[in-house]
């Protein structure tokens, strides 16, 4: 059943109070709802991150559908990867639960999209979502070099950007293509009145990225602070001087201090480095994903 706009208020509110869960925590509860169907434990991960569903709902809202939907789909999507989480990986869950909860609210939007119903492909979708940004910035880049582009030109452009064939792109642009209506219509009798032009996109940076972000770069900086305890002090010493900190140290100075010759130091930065990459083989794509 849907939500109504005062049930939305109440679980916005409700999400924003949760919990911050340490990554220890989480994986309790994980563990717990994977091996033993610990409902309680459930229902204490889900909790814990209502904000981010909520968060990566109000992006999608640009598209015409009521806010209440959009985060009823993005608590579906949040459950499902709850269901599928496997703590062994290594991975945050908050993490995992992004790429879940972004599938469940764009088939959403999608399936009520009322112009690209006959059509849910890979292809589509990534036309569907992408395609009006990346004509933009396209026709952005060709003015700025004083060209002008025709139909044709752009839309093999936008073909290649995107990575589908041009018969997709003609067939998106005449799904997405319709008559001209006033931005101050409202759009159904279910969002009170609520007017197009409210849900045009602010050019700031919005809620659910830097949610996203912050969570992404927790997940990294967890992964590197295990793979560095697999270290030995000189090694730890070493990769934190060359890698993390501001004006990074030469391997003369640091042999000077370790009373070893400068190749040495770069040896025992090798080795180093290539322990650390066999820790975080373990995180597969996730690793090379966040660090792209």
């Amino acid at each position: 059943m849907p939500l109504d706009a005062p049930q939305t208020s109440t679980m916005s509110r409700t999400a924003m109070k949760a919990e911050m869960l340490d990554a220890e925590t989480e994986l309790k509860l994980a563990y717990a709802w994977r091996d033993e169907r610990d409902e309680a434990a459930l229902h204490r991960l889900i909790n814990a991150y209502m904000r981010l569903a909520i968060s990566m709902a109000s992006k999608f809202r640009r598209y015409g559908a009521p806010m209440n939907d959009l985060i009823q789909e993005a608590g579906l999507g949040l459950m499902k990867a709850a269901d599928k989480f496997d703590p062994d990986r290594g991975v945050r869950f908050s993490t995992y639960a992004v790429w879940w909860i972004k599938a469940s609210i764009q088939d959403y939007v999608m399936r009520n999209w009322s112009m690209v119903r006959t059509g849910s492909t890979s292809s589509q979708k990534s036309l569907f979502f992408n395609m009006r940004r990346v004509q933009a910035r396209i026709e952005r880049e060709a003015m700025a070099r004083g060209e002008e582009l025709d139909g044709y030109q752009l839309r093999e452009m936008i073909a290649h950007e995107v990575g589908v064939p041009l018969r997709d792109v003609e067939m998106m642009e005449g799904r997405l293509s319709g008559s001209d209506f006033s931005l101050n219509a409202t759009q159904s009798s279910e969002d009170e009145g609520r007017e197009w032009i409210d849900t045009i996109e602010d050019a700031g940076a919005r809620g659910d990225e830097e949610v996203e972000k912050d969570h992404d770069l927790q997940a990294l900086r967890d992964w590197l602070t295990d793979a560095m305890s697999n270290l030995n002090d000189r090694e730890r010493f070493i990769v934190r001087e060359r890698k993390l900190r501001d004006g990074a140290r030469t391997l003369e100075s640091l042999g000077e201090e370790l009373n070893l010759s400068k190749e040495r130091v770069r040896q025992l930065e090798a080795a180093a480095f290539q322990k650390m990459r066999k820790h975080l083989e373990k995180h597969g794509g996730e690793v090379e994903s966040l660090l792209a």
